[in-house]
C-alpha cells in the first residue's frame, strides 16, 4: 500500500507543481482514489498532461447539477497502481459551456454527448454534439437532469 500512497501522492505534486494556479483544491480520498479541483478553462491542457506526460487514461467523465453550477468529474486512471484520480470543474448555470476532450480522446465523445442532452452542458468544439439517446423522448431544449434550485 506505501507504494501506492507515494504513487499516488507523485502524480498528484506533480500534476499541482505544472497547474500551480489552475489547481483549486486537492482532496485524497484514499490510497489509490483523489479528486482535484481546477478551473473549467484549464481542463483541456490538465487532461493533455495527464495523458501524454503522467501516463493516465481517460476512462469516462459524469455530471451533476448542484446549487453551486454544473459540475463535472473527468475520471482517469493509472492502471499500473490502481489510482483513479478525478479532475473535478464547476461551470457557470447560466452558460454552462467547457471545451469538449472529445478531440483528445476519442472515448469522451458519447459521454460529452450524453451529458450534453441530460444537461444542456455545451462541449465547445465537439465533432458531433448531435443528440445520442434523447430522440423523440423528451422536448428539444429540455434537459432532464437539470434541478430548479430556490
Amino acid at each position: 500500500m506505501e507504494r501506492y500512497t507515494m504513487e499516488t501522492d507523485l502524480v498528484i505534486e506533480k500534476l499541482k507543481k505544472s497547474f500551480d494556479t489552475e489547481v483549486l483544491k486537492v482532496t485524497k480520498k484514499s490510497e489509490r482514489r483523489a479528486t482535484v479541483s481546477v478551473k473549467p478553462e484549464s481542463i483541456v491542457r490538465i487532461a493533455e498532461y495527464l495523458y501524454k506526460t503522467a501516463g493516465l487514461r481517460f476512462i469516462i467523465a459524469s455530471a451533476l447539477h448542484t446549487k453551486r453550477g454544473f459540475e463535472i468529474n473527468y475520471h482517469f486512471s493509472l492502471d499500473s497502481t490502481g489510482l483513479v484520480l478525478n479532475i473535478h470543474v464547476i461551470i457557470n448555470r447560466e452558460n454552462p459551456q467547457i471545451e469538449s476532450l472529445s478531440n483528445l480522446f476519442n472515448a469522451s465523445n458519447w459521454i460529452e454527448r450524453e451529458i450534453h442532452e441530460l444537461f444542456g452542458i455545451d462541449f465547445l468544439n465537439h465533432p458531433n454534439q448531435e443528440k445520442l439517446i434523447s430522440e423523440g423522448n423528451w422536448a428539444e431544449g429540455v434537459y432532464p437532469y437539470r434541478k430548479e434550485f430556490k
